[in-house]
């Protein structure tokens, strides 16, 4: 089988970001813990949510400072939730990232 091609990864690193983010893993040093992203990539693949409608914010932490906080999944927009976190393991070995311990 070929390797997936870049839109479909785009694709898949942003369903998958989501989804993690759903399981507590939302912090960008644990996005990238996750995952093995450079911090860059897991910065923009946050920013990059917007595109595909899922409203992701940032929650800044009260009382601390240079943007100390976590981010949550308000809304998936067109996306099921459901079929991601159904998919999520085909999501993860599909883009090269290790997995997830509890």
């Amino acid at each position: 089988m070929s390797s997936p091609s870049k839109t479909r990864t785009s694709f898949y690193r942003r369903l998958y970001v989501a989804h993690l983010i759903e399981q507590g893993i939302d912090t960008v040093p644990s996005l990238m813990a996750a995952t093995g992203m450079p911090r860059r990539t897991a910065q923009d693949t946050l920013t990059a949510l917007e595109e595909l409608d899922i409203c992701c914010r940032f929650i800044p932490e009260s009382g601390q400072r240079h943007n100390v906080g976590h981010y949550t999944v308000e809304n998936w927009g067109p996306i099921a939730p459901e079929w991601v976190s159904a998919n999520a393991e085909h999501l993860r070995k599909t883009l090269g990232y290790p997995s997830v311990r509890d």
